[in-house]
């Protein structure tokens, strides 16, 4: 989704604005879920915090692959975030775009 810096461009001053005063409000925290994972990682807490509900079950159900997965998951915790926050900023821009068109 590196094609928001490109969807941004097209947006005014105020429109940004909206953009990232959303992106602050519901954006997910690296911090947050690397800690989820600490405390919860065998039962899938982190993968529920970043939408991944089936994921998480499966986790909980398992154990987290009685604690492979979980291990695994340490290191794919950053990049599942961050395309998290892609897509939700991408959402976001095409909302903040589809309102002012309605607006106009």
């Amino acid at each position: 989704m590196n094609n928001n810096l490109l969807l941004k461009r097209d947006l005014s001053s105020e429109q940004l604005v909206m953009v990232q005063s959303e992106m602050n409000k519901k954006a997910k925290s690296k911090g947050i879920a690397y800690a989820l994972w600490f405390f919860l990682g065998g039962i899938g807490g982190h993968r529920y915090y970043a939408g991944d509900i089936g994921m998480g079950i499966g986790m909980t159900l398992t154990l987290g692959g009685l604690g492979l997965w979980a291990l695994i998951d340490v290191f794919l915790i950053g990049n599942r975030i961050e395309k998290k926050n892609e897509e939700l900023e991408y959402q976001l821009i095409q909302q903040v775009a589809s309102f002012n068109r309605a607006t106009v």
